[in-house]
C-alpha cells in the first residue's frame, strides 16, 4: 500500500451514523498521514464533516434530487446525473473506497468509484456482488461506534480511542456565540434538551421533559434549551411552556449550528437521536435515553451515561409490541435522569 493513498469513505446517512462512523478518517490519518480522504454523503449532512481536518474532500449524493427526477419519470435526466457522479468519482482515482453503510444503494455508490480494492462492511441487499472483499460486522456491540472500530482493526489502521469527534468551524461558532448571546445563554450555563426524532417509539414524553425541565433549573442551575428541526417547533413550544425561562431553540437552527449549541452546553439530555450522539463526540456531559433502540450503552466517556431499563421487549426498534404505551420509555422518570445527571456533571470533562 502506497503511503499516500486515495480513499473514498461511502456512508451518506444519517445524522446519528455519521456521527458514530467520524473517528474512522482519523485512524485512517493516523495511519497514512499522506492519504486523500474523501467522503461521500448527502448534501444535508456533510456540513458535519465540513471543518474536520482528517477530511480533505467531501462529495455530495444528490438523493433527494435523484428520487424527484425518479418520481417525475425524467429518467433521461436521471440517467445524466448518474453518470455525471460517476464520471467525477472515477476522474478522482480512488486507490480504495470503503462502503460503511452496507446496503445496495451504498455497495452501488461504492462501486461506481471505479475503485480497484471496494471494501464492504457486514455489505448485504446484495451489495457484497459489488465489492472486492467484505469484512463481517464485529466488535463489542454495547460500545459507541463498535462496527466502524471493528473495521478499522480488521483493516491494521491506527484507531487510538476512537470515540465520535465533531469539529465546529469558525464561521458556524461566531453566529451561534450571536444567537446565544441574544437568549442570554453562556457557555455552559444551559442544559440542551434533544427531544425529537424520526419515530415516536424513541421519544420521551413530553410531559417527562416538563417535569425535567424545573428540576435542571432550579438543582442545576442550568436553563433548559430545546433543540429540533422545524417540524418540532409546536411540540418544543408546549414542552417549554411549562419551564420557566426555557428557550426553544427548534426550527431556528441547522444541523452545523445545533451542533455548535451542544458544544457549548453545560449538558445534554436526549432521546436516541443525532443530536444526542453530538455530546458524546464534543465530550459535553451527556444522558443518553434509549427505550425501543439500544445503539450502545458504553459511551467510551465518562460524563456520558445511558438509561436504559432493559424490559423484555425492547429493544423493539421499528416492531413496537405495546401499542403505544412505549413503557420502555414511560417508566424513565426525571429523577432518575437528575440522578444521572448529577453523575455526568461531576465527572466533569475528559482530561
Amino acid at each position: 500500500m502506497t503511503q499516500s493513498p486515495r480513499i473514498l469513505i461511502v456512508r451518506t446517512s444519517a445524522i446519528g451514523d455519521v456521527v458514530f462512523a467520524s473517528p474512522f478518517a482519523a485512524a485512517l490519518k493516523a495511519t497514512w498521514p499522506d492519504a486523500h480522504v474523501a467522503w461521500l454523503v448527502e448534501p444535508g449532512i456533510a456540513p458535519l464533516l465540513a471543518d474536520d481536518p482528517c477530511v480533505d474532500e467531501l462529495i455530495h449524493w444528490p438523493k433527494s434530487e435523484w428520487k424527484k427526477l425518479w418520481q417525475a419519470r425524467r429518467f433521461g435526466d436521471l440517467f445524466r446525473a448518474v453518470r455525471g457522479l460517476s464520471r467525477e468519482l472515477k476522474s478522482k482515482r480512488f486507490d480504495i473506497a470503503i462502503d460503511m453503510q452496507s446496503l445496495l444503494k451504498s455497495g452501488w455508490l461504492t462501486w461506481l468509484s471505479g475503485a480497484p480494492r471496494r471494501i464492504g462492511l457486514g455489505s448485504r441487499e446484495g451489495s457484497q456482488w459489488l465489492m472486492t472483499e467484505v469484512i463481517p460486522k464485529g466488535g463489542d456491540a454495547g460500545r459507541i461506534s463498535s462496527e466502524y472500530l471493528y473495521l478499522a482493526r480488521q483493516l491494521g489502521l491506527d484507531t487510538g480511542e476512537f470515540l465520535p469527534r465533531l469539529v465546529v468551524g469558525d464561521t458556524v461558532a461566531a453566529k451561534v456565540d450571536a444567537l446565544l448571546a441574544a437568549q442570554g445563554l453562556k457557555r455552559g450555563h444551559f442544559a440542551a434538551f434533544a427531544p425529537f426524532t424520526t419515530r415516536p417509539q424513541k421519544h420521551w414524553f413530553e410531559d417527562a421533559w416538563q417535569a425535567l425541565g424545573p428540576k435542571v433549573a432550579a438543582e442545576l442551575g442550568m436553563t433548559p434549551v430545546i433543540l429540533g428541526g422545524p417540524a418540532d417547533v409546536d411540540a418544543a413550544e408546549r414542552i417549554a411552556g411549562a419551564i420557566p425561562g426555557a428557550v426553544v431553540l427548534a426550527g431556528k437552527t441547522n444541523i452545523p449550528e445545533a451542533a455548535a449549541v451542544i458544544e457549548r452546553a453545560g449538558l445534554l439530555v436526549g432521546v436516541d437521536t443525532g443530536l444526542t450522539h453530538m455530546g458524546i463526540a464534543f465530550a459535553t456531559p451527556t444522558v443518553a435515553l434509549f427505550g425501543s433502540t439500544r445503539p450502545y450503552l458504553d459511551t467510551g466517556r465518562d460524563n456520558a451515561r445511558v438509561i436504559w431499563l432493559g424490559l423484555e421487549c425492547s429493544p423493539c426498534r421499528r416492531r413496537p409490541t405495546c401499542h403505544g404505551a412505549f413503557t420502555c420509555l414511560r417508566d424513565i422518570t426525571a429523577e432518575r435522569v437528575m440522578d444521572e445527571a448529577r453523575s455526568v456533571l461531576a465527572a466533569g470533562a475528559p482530561a
